[in-house]
């Protein structure tokens, strides 16, 4: 999967890193930003690292520091350049040898990142995919999960995301590749997958010249033997099909959930941001998706203060999100990108007009999402056990088939025996607040 790492590891690269050679056996730690795409780069970085030699560490003792940085949006790169800033101190005491700067935001402001900061050894891209690969990682998330990348880079161009000028080509893994790691994962006890991409609805367009994402599930959930839930994550509205919702309602392992970012529901918008969807065709998928998958959880994300967007716009979102009740919302302000087509639209909202309606619509959502748990009083529902709670005797956080890792809530679990992570166990729910729930396990 990374080819650039061997130049990275001792050929020639940016500034003098190519004149001295990272020893072999050399102790190296990565830091990862961003999402769980980014995870999964930061876990092959780290096993072709092994592979090669070097010994995996923590930063505290290690010589060199590699950060995977995310560069999506502005509260990213400002998070991205913080954490070289904070490497480069580490460097200047003599805590560290060497720093190489990965990921998106190398790849996109590289030449300008190479000029600010000489402490900086080296300098690497993103990491291209490979149709055939199968990972040499190393695990960065706990025993009992596993991320399951299927493609990179996206279908879709949308007027206000930078991510394909930045990723390139939208690239499908062959079926094969992905059954193989399947295997591979379930053979070491691992209970859940969360098979992700940037539009993973897209997959197999490139190869298999259509949408075979069904196709892929029905493959993966014969090969999970072991594995008990099976999540998708980033799913394209436009390229939802009946096949993949009946594929999700039909199979026992895949979770009854799916996390599809609408970003608006303003006809107006959908049109200037290239999303290839109406609202009344939105809308008409969310009541589909409903209405096929019983009990489904969905989770979705929107963008406030889309170039264009007028207060009325504004509330005829806040009205779908009313009337739809989802059960997962993530939101944030438009974050104005650099190449892309957004960046000279006019309109452009103020900052302070935005962080009124992100505020505006989070409160929305909380109360909603309030509601909505406590449907959840007096069921008995299966948990994935995460970890002991800190400062308790018989209090375990955990997950419910309807909450991401990372990005949704959980469910505290009381209980009289010990319990371990990775365990599944049922628990009878009696409490419910606006993301968490309080259960009992059995």
């Amino acid at each position: 999967m990374i080819r650039a790492l061997d130049d990275t590891m001792g050929v020639k690269t940016t500034k003098d890193f190519h004149k001295e050679r990272v020893r072999q056996g050399s102790k190296v730690s990565i830091i990862n930003l961003g999402c769980a795409r980014n995870l999964v780069d930061a876990q092959t970085i780290l096993g072709r690292l092994q592979r090669h030699g070097h010994r995996i560490a923590g930063l505290d003792t290690s010589d060199v520091a590699i950060v995977n940085t995310c560069a999506f949006i502005d509260e990213a790169k400002k998070e991205s350049i913080d954490t070289i800033l904070d490497l480069i101190e580490l460097k200047k005491k003599g805590k560290l040898k060497k720093i190489i700067v990965a990921g998106c935001l190398a790849q996109r402001y590289g030449k300008e990142l190479a000029r600010e900061f000489e402490e900086v050894d080296a300098f690497m891209g993103v990491q291209k995919l490979d149709r055939e690969w199968i990972p040499e990682s190393v695990s960065l998330t706990p025993r009992h999960l596993a991320y399951v990348k299927i493609c990179e880079s996206c279908y879709n161009r949308c007027s206000f995301c930078i991510i394909p000028a930045i990723k390139g080509k939208f690239v499908s893994r062959t079926m094969e590749s992905i059954v193989r790691e399947v295997e591979q994962i379930d053979s070491q006890g691992v209970k859940e997958i969360n098979i992700i991409g940037q539009d993973i609805t897209a997959y197999g367009m490139d190869i298999y010249r259509g949408k075979a994402l069904a196709g892929l599930l029905r493959k993966v959930a014969a090969a999970a033997k072991n594995i008990q839930w099976i999540r998708l994550l980033y799913t394209f509205p436009a390229h939802v099909t009946d096949d993949l919702i009946e594929t999700i309602a039909g199979e026992d392992k895949i979770c009854k959930y799916i996390d599809i970012p609408l970003q608006h529901i303003s006809d107006k918008l959908l049109l200037s941001m290239n999303r290839s969807i109406t609202a009344q065709e939105t809308r008409d998928l969310i009541r589909k998706i409903r209405v096929r998958i019983p009990g489904v959880y969905v989770r979705t994300t929107f963008i406030v203060g889309l170039p264009g967007e007028t207060q009325d716009d504004f509330e005829e979102l806040m009205q779908f999100i009313r009337e739809a009740r989802f059960e997962r919302v993530g939101a944030f302000v438009y974050s104005r990108e650099e190449g892309t087509p957004a960046y000279d639209m006019p309109g452009q909202v103020p900052e302070e007009i935005k962080k009124r309606r992100l505020d505006a619509l989070m409160a929305l959502q909380r109360e909603i999402s309030k509601s909505l748990q406590k449907r959840f009083i007096g069921r008995t529902l299966p948990v994935l056990i995460e970890e002991k709670e800190s400062g308790t005797a018989d209090v375990y956080g955990g997950r419910t088939p309807f909450d991401a890792p990372e990005v949704d809530g959980g469910v505290y679990v009381h209980s009289q025996r010990p319990l371990k992570p990775g365990e599944m166990v049922p628990a009878t729910i009696q409490d419910a607040y606006e993301y968490d729930l309080v259960g009992k396990a059995l």
